[in-house]
């Protein structure tokens, strides 16, 4: 007798001092932890492009006092169209002498800049206006949501009505319910980087001429798609 009770004791003080689970679950609740992902298509409504100067002169003083020239046209074209100046960042402005080909022994002076075009119906309008002031390197548009927040909420949503289903699924084939949403995490976008430039179309300096504003490209903006990953923990009960 005096054993029997002494397990019993010790059953019941452990009962007592058993800590509470950390991941939030209850006594007679089951843990599950679902991942979902969700997807919703936004309308672009800005656009980015890189344009520049490539200028090929005998020295290299010639080279730069050129390229700025004309590079500066170039930021007073899109600026004229209501493009600000915090929207036109300079991304590389480079001097070198040229080594090889005809152009040998000469010197060659880059100017590269980005401009954000936030009024998508005049991207096309934009590109034109910076090859028609002197803009002989080209690359993009990329076309962008100018609020990449707003866009996610619609996807992340989705997202959790996905795991919350998938939840109530795996609850009713176990004969339990959902009691309780423990946590919700954020496993981020799984959507493409944007691309920035990585090698631009050339036009050489005596190349076609300049597009015309009356023949600006067209810009279709079409629809991006953002992809969401969140991951939520359920506990189960009867």
């Amino acid at each position: 007798m005096r054993i029997a009770t002494t397990v019993i004791l010790g059953l019941a003080l452990a009962a007592c001092s058993k800590a509470p689970d950390p991941r939030g679950v209850g006594r007679d609740e089951v843990l599950l932890q679902v991942s979902a992902t969700g997807s919703a298509d936004t309308r672009p409504d800005e656009a980015r492009f890189t344009a520049g100067v490539e200028t090929i002169a005998a020295s290299a003083a010639e080279a730069s006092t050129r390229n700025s020239a004309v590079i500066n046209k170039v930021v007073a074209a899109v600026e004229r169209l209501g493009v600000k100046p915090d929207d036109v960042q300079t991304r590389s402005i480079t001097l070198s002498r040229i080594t090889y080909g005809p152009n040998r022994g000469r010197f060659q002076a880059n100017n590269m800049i980005e401009v954000r075009v936030r009024d998508l119906r005049r991207a096309g309008e934009a590109i034109a206006a910076t090859t028609e002031a002197g803009a002989n390197v080209l690359s993009g548009p990329n076309l962008t949501v100018g609020d990449p927040e707003a866009a996610s909420r619609s996807a992340y949503a989705l997202a959790y009505k996905a795991a919350r289903a998938r939840a109530e699924a795996y609850a009713g084939a176990a004969g339990l319910k959902v009691a309780r949403v423990l946590a919700i995490r954020d496993s981020g976008e799984s959507g493409v980087p944007e691309p920035y430039y990585d090698g631009a179309m050339v036009m050489a300096e005596a190349g076609p001429p300049p597009i015309s504003r009356n023949s600006a490209p067209p810009m279709r903006p079409g629809m991006t798609t953002n992809h969401v990953r969140i991951r939520a923990d359920f506990a189960l009960g009867k």
